[in-house]
Parts: structure tokens; sequence; C-alpha cells
């Protein structure tokens, strides 16, 4: 028995056979980013088809994770929570008094690679940075910057991860970067919410007072 489609529906399979054909297109990392978009579209398109065939108004509920970002490349097998980007600077306070060292890490452990301080974001958050390529894995374990968060630098990276994304040298006697950068540009990922102090979403001013939240 041959099925005819109105006008409508035809418009709408053709569209769904250029998405599946574009899908296919895409190299392996794309179709992993895009497996949560084809999943939906692949559901709305059987819906919509399918309510037309039988007369009945096409009804299509969204997915749940649809409004959820996309993970980039080498976040693939972890929940977003948050994505975004902002400016990031460079600390080591490891309690010596040296380069305006203010004390041990608010978190109490000790100073360490991927240990990134926030100005409201929960003691504990973990999540991932990227610049220029690079990637880096960080956990919330202090609080700054202070002032520089006012002006929009949200995120203080340790200096060694630090040199490592800017491509240059750590200095552990000056505690100093070998690079004339001392802010940059990131894309911040976050994927777990730590339980310590701290106000979860978007981050704001340290002189918000949100660090201390409960």
């Amino acid at each position: 028995m041959k099925t005819f489609l109105d006008p409508r529906t035809k418009a709408v399979a053709g569209l769904c056979t250029n998405a599946v054909r574009d899908l296919f297109g895409k190299g392996v990392r794309e179709v992993r980013a895009h497996r949560t978009v084809s999943s939906v579209t692949s559901v709305a398109c059987a819906a919509i088809i399918g309510a037309s065939i039988m007369g009945a108004a096409p009804v299509v509920k969204p997915a749940v994770n649809e409004t959820l970002a996309a993970a980039p490349a080498g976040v693939e097998n972890e929940q977003v929570l948050l994505r975004g980007s902002t400016s990031g600077s460079y600390f080591w306070d490891d309690g010596s008094g040296r380069l305006g060292d203010t004390g041990q890490p608010a978190i109490g452990k000790p100073m360490q690679q991927g240990l990134f301080a926030s100005p409201s974001w929960p003691l504990g958050t973990e999540g991932y940075v990227f610049y220029n390529g690079r990637r880096a894995k960080f956990f919330i374990g202090d609080r700054g910057p202070g002032t520089p968060s006012n002006d929009g630098v949200m995120l203080d990276i340790d200096g060694k991860t630090f040199a490592d994304l800017v491509g240059a040298s750590w200095n552990s006697d000056t505690l100093t970067v070998g690079s004339s950068q001392g802010h940059i540009p990131v894309e911040y990922v976050v994927t777990k919410w730590g339980d310590g102090p701290g106000k979860r979403g978007t981050p704001v001013p340290f002189s918000s007072g949100a660090w201390s939240s409960s």
C-alpha cells in the first residue's frame, strides 16, 4: 500500500534525511559530540512523520538532556554542569610568604598542580580548562582572585598548570612563569560541584561574599 504524505510532512522528512546525511558525514569525534542531538533528531522525526501518517497532530517532547551543554573534546564521558569562558591569572600559595603568598590553600590541602582558586565556586568543585588547544584538569582548593575578579578574572590557576598551558617554564624559586603572559583567556567546564562553602553557577566577584555561602 502506498502512503501519501501531506506537504508539511514531506518537508519535515526532507529535513530529517538531510540531518542524518550530515551526521554521517562528520568525523568520529564530531559524532560523539552530537550524540545527544542526533538522538533527539531521530526521535523527533519519527514522531512527526508517524503522527502525520495517522492523521494526528505531531507532539514531540524535548529529551531530558537536550538543554545540557555539549561536552568538548576530551570530556565526552563526563557530565557538563556548567560551561563558559573567563580570564585566568596564576598563583602559588605554599605558605612560604614569597611573591604575595597568602598562606596555605583554604581547602586544607597542600599547594599542588591542579589546585585552582575561585572567587565564588564551592571548594572541591572539579572540572577542566582549555587554552590554545591544551587542556588541564582542576579542583577548586582556594579563594581568589580578589580585586581582579571585579574586572572579570574569575580563575586563579596554579603556576605549574599555567606554565603548561602557555608552553613556558615554571620557576619554583621565584614562583613565576617564564612568560610575559600574566592573564590568559580560558574556556572552563565544571563536571562536579564541591560540597564546601561557595556558590554554584556562573562565577561572581570575590567582593560579593559568595565564597562564604553554605
